[in-house]
């Protein structure tokens, strides 16, 4: 696995060719509609995250690498077209995608209701657990005991929602523009406590192991899917078959064990939500 210190990424990096091309400031307007349309554009573009390793970061030499990187590759592959991964943050996702500054979305995005309303999701590709996580020495054990302790989350994420959920009205939520920013708030003490997935945790417990950081409780379990506009079933549609396809001969685990070093658990079932 290529190690990716935390901090903020550099999102002006440029490949072209199959395997990925990133776009910064891409403005054209996206011919997808249908899977048929992208084969005859020759190219897709999808939006990815790039300060999220493993799922999505960028390697040594300034190039896309992660979970979501390699399934965008494969996705690609399989339609027969160029890749080209645009950059995009927590924040910008939804609006990247309905103002067609990308085809679709790759980018560890959970399925929520409230996202449903605005665009369509895929079946779960990958999914995680996020967490209250502080320094062992800090005395959590649920939502009663973040009564004015400082909480860093990244601005618009799931894990924002989350901790909204349940926080009581004394907490300080501090809110950062994406998750690198969020863990280094921890790191530097400007908050006692993150909102943060499983992924952060083994990053923090590895490159920063004196800081003795804990998941204290489980905010939720995150179910991630490829995002769509709503006009674009026809594609969310192949995608599922696509999903379903990786899963089936192996390929997303390998995925998986290429990035996290251990054996994909089942994927999640697609969360239902109410009609209307």
């Amino acid at each position: 696995m290529t190690a990716y210190p935390i901090g903020r990424r550099a999102l002006g990096a440029l490949a072209i060719g199959a395997s990925a091309a990133m776009l910064p400031g891409l403005t054209r307007p996206a011919a997808a509609a249908t899977p048929d349309e992208i084969k005859k554009a020759g190219k897709i573009s999808i939006g990815i995250l790039t300060d999220y390793p493993p799922f999505g970061g960028i390697d040594e030499n300034q190039k896309p690498a992660g979970y979501d990187a390699d399934v965008s590759a494969l996705l690609a592959k399989a339609l027969g077209v160029q890749l080209q991964l645009v950059p995009v943050t927590g924040p910008n996702r939804i609006p990247f995608l309905l103002t067609n500054k990308v085809d679709m979305l790759v980018a560890t995005f959970g399925i929520t209701e409230e996202r449903s309303k605005q665009v369509l999701f895929s079946n779960p590709y990958s999914a995680f657990t996020t967490y209250i996580l502080a320094p062992k020495s800090t005395k959590i054990s649920g939502p009663d005991d973040l009564k004015g302790v400082r909480v860093g989350v990244a601005r618009a994420s799931t894990q924002d929602s989350a901790v909204m959920a349940v926080a009581p009205k004394e907490i300080r939520i501090m809110r950062f523009d994406d998750d690198a920013t969020t863990t280094q708030s921890i790191i530097s003490g400007q908050v006692q406590a993150i909102g943060a997935s499983s992924t952060v945790l083994a990053q923090l417990t590895t490159n920063y192991p004196k800081l003795e950081i804990e998941p204290k409780f489980t905010l939720r379990a995150q179910a991630n899917g490829m995002a769509f506009r709503k006009q674009d079933a026809a594609l969310r549609d192949w995608c599922n078959s696509f999903i379903a396809e990786l899963v089936q001969n192996g390929e997303l685990d390998r995925i998986h064990q290429r990035w996290f070093k251990t054996p994909m658990e089942p994927l999640p079932p697609m969360p239902a939500f109410a009609a209307g």
